[in-house]
């Protein structure tokens, strides 16, 4: 069954609604709607808190520094607001929401 093309919300171009990544500008989740880090319920930039469990959804953005809306990238330089795990052996990328590994425990700041 063919799947039906949609925008991608950063450029523009279609690309099928199951794209994990834009195939022409790179970008992660390119359909749909942002969703919030915690709950994974959708959210949108006017918001503050998620509506579902209360996430805070403004964040400092581990690139440069600046606080920003919690979607997918960083409003003031546009890079993912995400980090990595330092364990070399779990290398976990995860929102900036907690102190520990999602996936190994380990503290994610020396």
């Amino acid at each position: 069954m063919p799947s039906y093309k949609h925008p991608c919300k950063y450029c523009g171009k279609l690309v099928s609604s199951d794209d994990n990544v834009c195939s022409y500008c790179g970008r992660v989740n390119p359909t749909g709607p942002i969703r919030c880090p915690r709950c994974k319920n959708p959210i949108s930039e006017e918001q503050k808190l998620c509506s579902s469990c209360g996430q805070s959804l403004e964040v400092r953005c581990p690139s440069c520094g600046q606080v920003t809306f919690f979607g997918d990238y960083c409003k003031s330089c546009g890079k993912r607001i995400v980090v990595i795990c330092p364990n070399k052996k779990c290398a976990q990328e995860q929102p900036p929401i907690g102190d520990k590994c999602i996936k190994c425990g380990k503290p994610l700041k020396g």
